[in-house]
């Protein structure tokens, strides 16, 4: 794959987790650490266009349903089945 050559989404995602740990070892010579940060600076403007692009997509299926708006996602509540919505 050539440098320059955007993947998809899933691909772009494994691609800067790999950068990300390359550069987290800390032995990669200054000019090659460059051009990994930039090529990770690239990745990470194509997953966060391609998350806003499936969000916009998610919020006019929505509104096609009938649903005026679309709901914030909450990870606290995703994440912790045990919780309820309601506060004491």
């Amino acid at each position: 794959m050539s440098e320059s050559k955007i993947p998809d989404f899933e691909q772009a995602l494994a691609e800067l987790e790999a950068l990300v740990a390359r550069l987290e070892r800390g032995d990669l010579p200054l000019e090659e650490a460059l051009k990994t940060f930039e090529r990770g600076v690239e990745l990470t403007r194509h997953c966060q266009g391609s998350l806003k692009a499936a969000q916009q997509r998610v919020e006019i299926l929505l509104r096609r349903n009938g649903q005026p708006e679309a709901e914030p996602f909450s990870t606290t509540e995703s994440q912790d089945p045990g919780s309820t919505a309601s506060q004491d």
